[in-house]
């Protein structure tokens, strides 16, 4: 099994910037996928941006320009700046993993953007 622990995250006014990290502890070999997805109120969780352990990333259309993925295979870590917030960005932000034999959730972090 694969362990995912957020952090980050909180409240910021629209136009600000936002950093998220995501920690990967256990079996993690071969190629996965780690990401983000996010999941506002009365919406389905949606992808947000992922990135692949040969560096390879992709985004939502809707970020894509404001949010930067990058990953440290060393430290089975994966990050998400975002910034140029906008009200719509607000949601539970979830960290993803994926290889082929596991697939984990991290908790989750609220991420708000209002003024």
């Amino acid at each position: 099994q694969v362990q995912l622990v957020e952090s980050g995250g909180g409240l910021v006014q629209p136009g600000g910037s936002l950093r998220l990290s995501c920690a990967a502890s256990g079996s993690i070999v071969g190629f996965n996928v780690m990401g983000w997805y996010r999941q506002a109120p009365g919406k389905q969780r949606e992808l947000v941006a992922i990135i692949n352990n040969n560096g390879s990333p992709n985004y939502a259309p809707s970020v894509k320009g404001r949010f930067t993925i990058s990953r440290d295979n060393g430290k089975n870590t994966v990050n998400l700046q975002m910034n140029s917030l906008k009200p719509e960005d607000t949601a539970v932000y979830y960290c993803h993993f994926a290889s082929k034999a596991f697939t984990s959730w991290g908790q989750g972090t609220q991420v708000t953007v209002s003024s």
